[in-house]
């Protein structure tokens, strides 16, 4: 008989004797002392034969995640034997487990360099990228390839291959990294530098020119009185209406200590929106345009393309959003002000409406050094 059949024996008897005691609760309260002593012994005997008994069987018996001495004996030979250099890493690059191949390749021993990290083995300029992606595949971002290379006059660049590796009876993951010498199209070629494109050039020397007929109107003489922020404003507009814009509105706040004291001064529009559309766009309370109103209290500049919020700009006279019945395909909300830290001023907001391009993120930037202008003039 076998110990697990012994073992099975025994716990039957155990269960039999159990089922006998618990019939005792039927007993007088006097007669119980003697069958209390009788579960005590039972209890011992649990604690002191048959839970050992089972540990012993549970330790002796493979379970179903692991594996079988002979091979892991196998599967650890492989590992070692592989002409190509394998490393088996943690989540932070330090080595777990490194084969001849990798040895050899690093210049080091595989006991010495287990518990090091393997960045130290190639030049600093690699080391926090290899970190990275190491930490990236770890944590079930999916393998990668990336170009490491040797320290040293003669050290040569190294493709490095990392993919996840779960062993088992071990709670975290680890990284397998394959590293292979990599081919002259990899290391001789270097990188040249792209030119940027003629249309790239064209636009970029239009907003130049944006950006300079800009300096040029809020410079230009004024009368005694200044005109107002109505006339610097409008200048301002006049630069931006048509060229860069379909639509122009600037608001300006009197008072910066007083964000609600807000009023719009200058509403241009397409040519087909002249009359009730401009009317009621330039009719509007500013503190109705979320957009507005979220520049003006917070200094926070907005970019959509194709805005999801239909009522981001409010709303007009018949409750109908002024985002759609525009046509809006992408829009700039920037504040006005001189500095980060200095107050705002008012808000300028570019509309682009029908088949015109979307904003780009440089036309962005060109705003926003723009506003700042204008708010210098505003001062």
């Amino acid at each position: 008989m076998s110990g697990a059949q012994e073992y099975g024996a025994e716990l039957a008897d155990f269960r039999a004797r159990v089922a006998e005691l618990r019939t005792a609760r039927a007993l007088p309260s006097h007669e119980r002392d003697s069958v209390l002593d009788a579960a005590l012994i039972e209890l011992q005997h649990v604690a002191e034969v048959l839970w050992p008994w089972y540990e012993r069987l549970a330790a002796a018996e493979p379970g179903p995640g692991r594996t079988d001495p002979q091979e892991q004996r196998l599967l650890r030979a492989l590992f070692q034997r592989l002409p190509t250099a394998v490393a088996l890493l943690d989540r932070d690059c330090v080595v777990r487990r490194m084969n001849a191949s990798a040895a050899q390749l690093f210049r080091t021993r595989a006991g010495y360099a287990a518990g090091r990290p393997l960045t130290d083995s190639l030049r600093p300029d690699g080391r926090a990228v290899l970190r990275s992606q190491a930490s990236a595949v770890a944590r079930g971002e999916g393998g990668r390839s990336l170009v490491v290379r040797l320290p040293g006059p003669d050290g040569g660049a190294l493709r490095a291959t990392l993919t996840a590796l779960h062993p088992p009876d071990e709670p975290q993951p680890a990284v397998l990294a394959v590293f292979q010498p990599t081919g002259p199209d990899e290391t001789d070629v270097q990188p040249r530098t792209p030119r940027p494109g003629l249309d790239e050039v064209t636009r970029h020397t239009e907003l130049l020119d944006l950006v300079d007929d800009m300096a040029t109107a809020l410079l230009a003489p004024s009368p005694p009185d200044g005109g107002g922020p109505e006339a610097v404003l409008g200048r301002a507009a006049a630069v931006l209406h048509g060229r860069f814009a379909d639509w122009v509105i600037a608001d300006v706040c009197p008072d910066p200590a007083r964000p609600a004291a807000v009023r719009r001064v200058v509403t241009l529009g397409p040519p087909e929106a002249a009359g009730a559309r401009a009317d009621s766009v330039a009719g509007q309370d500013p503190a109705d345009c979320p957009l507005v109103a979220e520049a003006i209290r917070d200094g926070a500049a907005a970019l959509r393309v194709r805005p999801q919020d239909a009522g981001a700009f409010g709303h007009d006279a018949s409750g109908a959003p002024v985002l759609v019945r525009e046509e809006v395909t992408s829009l700039l909300c920037v504040p006005l002000r001189a500095a980060p830290a200095a107050p705002v001023l008012g808000a300028l907001t570019l509309f682009r409406t029908g088949g015109r391009g979307a904003f780009a993120m440089v036309e962005a930037g060109v705003v926003d050094r723009v506003s700042r202008h204008i708010a210098l003039a505003l001062g």
